[in-house]
């Protein structure tokens, strides 16, 4: 027979393993695959410097929710600019119904501007359209996997999942995008931290 004490303890180990598993189904795990298996229409993508990235993601907890895709525009270390890519939340026709969802992400660099589009399963969003201000030679893709195979990003809150970006300059006159990226300033803070002066963000949010 089962003592107060006893049961108290027990009643707060299930209680404690019921608060684990709800704060850990609130991650949801991302792997990435970039640009295509074919290796002649890849070398014709990065010709026209064109960037395709796709994402799949995976967690119990996305049935029956919707997700938004937005883009985040920093010039001199301020946000000026979040402009909507995708809502799915509009209809029901976009409601996840799998625990494994995916969505590729297109974005072409011209001569002046950034063009952007959503693609997943049910839908293609509308091409975006944003004014370059530095040379677009400079601006790249660049995701935040670093050398990790998957990350967790929490289903929560809002999150970024691609930067387009310049190079930070060193001191010796050299560049590098992975710093940045792979670094642990919030992407929000890149542009005053490492002095870049144009980047953008594509961020994502399940609700």
């Amino acid at each position: 027979m089962m003592t107060i004490k006893t049961l108290t303890l027990t009643l707060a180990i299930n209680l404690l393993i019921g608060f684990t598993n709800f704060v850990f189904c609130q991650d949801v795990k991302v792997t990435a695959s970039y640009g295509s298996k074919n290796q002649e229409i890849q070398d014709i993508i990065d010709f026209q410097n064109i960037f395709i990235e796709k994402f799949n993601f995976a967690s119990d907890s996305l049935i029956g929710k919707w997700f938004e895709v937005n883009i985040q525009e920093y010039k001199d270390g301020n946000l000026v600019n979040t402009t909507l890519i995708f809502d799915g939340s509009e209809s029901d026709y976009f409601k996840i119904d799998s625990s494994e969802m995916s969505i590729k992400i297109f974005t072409d660099i011209n001569d002046s501007n950034l063009i952007t589009s959503i693609f997943g399963k049910r839908f293609r969003s509308k091409k975006m359209d944003f004014e370059l201000t530095e040379d677009s030679k400079r601006y790249v893709l660049k995701d935040f996997f670093g050398s990790n195979d998957e990350i967790q990003v929490s289903l929560k809150q809002e999150f970024p999942i691609l930067a387009i970006i310049t190079p930070t300059l060193r001191k010796d006159g050299s560049s590098s995008y992975c710093e940045v990226v792979q670094s642990n300033i919030k992407p929000e803070e890149l542009g005053k931290h490492f002095d870049i002066p144009h980047y953008f963000l594509i961020t994502m949010k399940f609700k």
